[in-house]
């Protein structure tokens, strides 16, 4: 059976890293979270002090340091996977709203970009892989065999962000939510560097109103139509 790069982009909080695990994990291949390794380095950047939601962000500097940058994912008893920043595990300081207001500014930066998409590359030589984020169709892997494209509305989008971020406990509302996820599409959609756009021959996927059971179902049946599995 051929093994093939399945690569899914979308909106932010459009449930596409969900769905894009779930698949990895139903058909036996190698997921890679893409915007996890974005916002890990915009998490380095906060740290650092060159970047703050008053203040934005120094690209001058964040450049001059991503030498100092590592990321990695970890595996986990559970089987869930992990983000590290230089070998700290950060998985639940990366899914903040600190991080959400400053990483479309950070992965619009073309140096970032380019760090982690030679990175992100690497982990396909093999096939065999599933990776989600905003460009993976479009840049970093445009020969990829399955091309998912995920849109939903803001609002619904909002709604399941506030959902989850009230799940682990964080205080957010909705308005503040919505007007993030807004900014963060203005600002992925109108970069210069691999803007979010959807390939030409990328699959359409609206989940505004699909269940995750309904969602997979979906994906399962394009996977086996173009696996022949």
């Amino acid at each position: 059976m051929k093994r093939i790069i399945v690569a899914i982009d979308g909106y932010s909080s459009s449930g596409k890293s969900t769905m894009a695990r779930q698949l990895a994990r139903e058909v036996g291949y190698l997921y890679v979270d893409s915007g996890a390794m974005y916002r890990a380095v915009t998490l380095f950047a906060l740290r650092e002090g060159m970047a703050s939601q008053g203040g934005g962000l120094d690209a001058a500097a964040l450049v001059g340091r991503l030498d100092d940058v590592e990321v990695s994912f970890r595996l986990m008893p559970d089987g869930s996977q992990h983000t590290c920043l230089n070998g700290e595990d950060v998985e639940a300081q990366i899914r903040g709203m600190e991080v959400s207001e400053m990483v479309s500014p950070v992965a619009a930066v073309p140096e970032v970009r380019h760090r982690l998409v030679a990175m992100q590359q690497s982990y396909g030589r093999d096939k065999g892989i599933v990776m989600d984020g905003r460009d993976i169709g479009t840049t970093v892997f445009p020969d990829a065999e399955m091309k998912v494209f995920v849109q939903a509305s803001p609002e619904v989008r909002a709604r399941r962000r506030v959902d989850e971020l009230l799940a682990k406990g964080e205080s957010v509302s909705y308005e503040e939510v919505l007007a993030n996820v807004c900014e963060r599409d203005r600002i992925d959609t109108t970069r210069k560097e691999s803007p979010l756009r959807r390939a030409a021959d990328a699959l359409l996927l609206d989940n505004d109103h699909l269940t995750r059971e309904q969602q997979m179902e979906w994906l399962l049946k394009e996977f086996s139509r173009i696996t022949g599995k």
